[in-house]
Formats: structure tokens, sequence, C-alpha cells
């Protein structure tokens, strides 16, 4: 999730940035680095140690199942204080644009992303082709063609006995898990319309770049490597909208602004309405940086015999004919996360690489990017359409190094 209250500078967490050029890493063996030492530690590196990826280390660490033996980020601070405190040898401690591409040179099983959105689709296809394992953050990309990266490495993943994990935390909570279950045996009927909303209080105005490396820092606030706030923020709502409808959307029309962010050029909200097979509406608005607002993250889907109603930091339930009383979810961002750790390694240890958070993270992920274009354009933009165009957003990377 990209709102840390945590945050110092209020920036996103996934602190990093690397090279767009395809990795030349040295492939390995896809049959499992563990061999047959079924209980050995799976060894990971670390590509992005800003706040995010310090903090998810520490989940793996504390699970005894994961030992982390290399990272990577630009900066030499982050890499040299997430090493020391993962006890990574020195030597496998790389920093540059490029210092991902040094870290899948080394032994290891396994990958974290932790980067910026941007650079998912790159890290992720260099990890899959030199045989590592990958755990990587949300959004997936950026753009269309970064989305179907992510599904041809999902694709070759699965051929090369390798896991991909995408890290939704909403999608490993159990209380989501069921009240959505429900909705696709036909619990709430035949759907008839949906909402999603996420205000939040946190943003602020942003702060100065004037140089690429606190350009680098705050990538947060440009459009370039963030995707703008629906795909790296909003995501979250349009995900667990997309998984109750189970559906692409056909179209979308909406609009977004920009009145509190003053760096930058990023939007702090939008407003989209998406129409899914069956004319079935979505209705979606985002508004960020207002003190005082209620933060959530929250969906509710109607059918003809009831309405499932999911928060972030809420109640899931569904009221109707077939109610489920549900409950209160319990710092999802934490438990979530811990979760997916487990089935990460699950799906390492067992074999089993149906990856299967690939495709509607795709999904939702293009659902947000067609947001994204059709607010930009104040049009109506088909779905058709937006993977027909297949527009890519390039990184601006000039002045920093390699």
């Amino acid at each position: 999730m990209a709102n840390d209250k945590d945050r110092p500078d209020g920036l996103a967490r996934r602190q990093f940035l690397t090279t767009a050029a395809a990795a030349g890493a040295t492939a390995m063996s896809p049959v499992l680095a563990l061999g047959s030492q079924a209980n050995s530690a799976v060894e990971l590196g670390l590509i992005g140690c800003g706040g995010r990826g310090g903090w998810i280390a520490e989940l793996f660490r504390k699970t005894g199942k994961f030992r982390f033996v290399a990272c990577a980020d630009y900066f030499q601070d982050r890499v040299e204080a997430v090493g020391a405190r993962l006890e990574i040898d020195p030597a496998r401690r790389h920093t540059g644009l490029s210092g991902y591409k040094r870290l899948l040179e080394g032994k290891l099983d396994a990958v974290v992303i932790e980067t910026p959105p941007a650079f998912h689709p790159e890290q992720t296809a260099a990890a899959v082709d030199a045989g590592r394992h990958v755990f990587v953050a949300k959004p997936i990309a950026i753009d269309v063609p970064g989305c179907l990266s992510i599904a041809d490495s999902g694709r070759k993943a699965t051929e090369k006995k390798l896991a991909v994990l995408v890290d939704f935390q909403t999608r490993a909570d159990p209380l989501f898990r069921e009240a959505v279950a429900r909705v696709h045996r036909g619990e709430i009927g035949k759907l008839v319309y949906a909402e999603a909303n996420y205000p939040w209080s946190g943003g602020g105005p942003g702060i100065p770049t004037p140089t690429p490396e606190l350009r680098l820092r705050a990538w947060y606030q440009w459009l370039d490597v963030c995707g703008d706030v629906i795909v790296e923020q909003d995501i979250h709502a349009l995900d667990v909208a997309t998984w109750i409808l189970g559906a692409d959307p056909v179209r979308a029309a909406g609009t977004c602004g920009r009145k509190s962010r003053l760096y930058g050029n990023f939007s702090d909200n939008f407003s989209i309405c998406y129409w899914f097979p069956g004319e079935v509406v979505l209705t979606f608005s985002s508004i960020k940086s207002i003190p005082g607002v209620r933060d959530e993250i929250r969906c509710k889907v109607f059918g003809t015999a009831g309405v499932i109603d999911t928060d972030y930091f809420g109640e899931v339930n569904i009221r109707g004919q077939k109610p489920l009383e549900g409950g209160k979810t319990q710092n999802l961002y934490s438990t979530g996360t811990v979760t997916n750790i487990e089935d990460f390694h699950r799906a390492i240890t067992a074999g089993d690489f149906a990856n299967p958070t690939v495709a509607p993270s795709v999904r939702s992920n293009l659902t947000s990017v067609l947001g994204r274009t059709a607010a930009y354009r104040r049009r109506t933009v088909t779905w058709d359409e937006l993977l027909k165009a297949n527009e890519k957003i390039e990184p601006q990377l000039q002045g920093l190094k390699s």
C-alpha cells in the first residue's frame, strides 16, 4: 500500500529507481535452488531498500524461513543501513541504477522487489530470466506495456517452475476471501452496480526536486515513475472492485485534478465511471491531502439479493437475503503482507507455480491505467482502444549514475 503514515516526508515507501534497460543476468536452473534441503532458509535479494523495503525485510526475516544475502538500491545510505541490519556481506550491497543486475548475478533463490512501480516489469522479467522466484509489490506497472510484460513474466515463471507473487493485502485476508467467494457463488444475486472510493488525509503538497537525486527520492510525485495516484495508490480500491466484479471493464470516462499538490505532476483527485459487461457501472472517486477526512479504501457492490461492503481499514460483510456477518480487518497492512510471505514460501517449497496473483493484478492495474487515460483525455476510452494503443511511459533517468 502506498500510504504509510509513518513516512516522515509523506512520500511513498519504495524509495528506489532502476534502469529501464533489460537485465542480462546469468541464468540458473529453474529447479528450486533449495534442492533436497526442504527446511533450508530461502536465500533472498532485496531490490529497493527504502521505507517499505526495509520494513518488509523484517517481516520476511521474522518467519525464520528466509535469509537475505544481497540488497540493491540507488542510494548508498539506504543500502548500507538495510544491509547492516540484515547482516548482508558488504560485497553484496549494490548501488546505482543497475545495482539489481549485479544482485541477480550472485547466488540466491528469490528476490523481493520493493521499487517504484515503473520498474517492476523490467526487474521481474530479469529475475525470472535469471531463474529466481519473485515477490513483487503492487502496482505491477504504470502502463499497458508494463502490465503485459508482467503477464508474460508470470507465464514464463510457471513454465520455468518459479513462483511469482504480487503483494495485494486484501486478497490475502480471510474476511475478504470469504465474502468475495460468496458473491461469486451468487449469494447477492445478479450484480447491478458498484462503487469504490479512496479518501485520504495524507499526502501534502510534495517537495521541491531541483536535482535528479532529489527527484529520485521524491519519485512518488512523478507520473513517469509512480503512474499517478490512481495507479500507485488507488489501485487498492480498484483491485477489490475488479476482484468482486470478476471482469475487465469495457470502457471508462472521468476527470482528475490537482488542487493541493504543489510539486511534481501527480494528481490529488480522480472521479471515474467504469462500465463492465452487462452495463454494470462502477463509480470510483479518490481524494488526497484533506485534513480531517476519514481514511478508507472502500468498495461496495450491489446485487439483486444483497450488497457486499468492504473497507481495508474496517468492516467486511454482506447484507441482504444471505447475510454474512464478517468482521473487522485487523491491521491488514501487516497481516495481509505476512500471509502473502507465508504463501510465497509455501509455493516455493511445495512446488506450486500456478502463480494465481498475477492475472488479477494485471487486470486491476490495467483498470487503473484505463481510468487515468480517460481522465487525462476527458473523454470515454475503451478497454480495446487502451490495449491497441499500447502506450509506454518512459522514466526520466537523466543525470543519474548507472
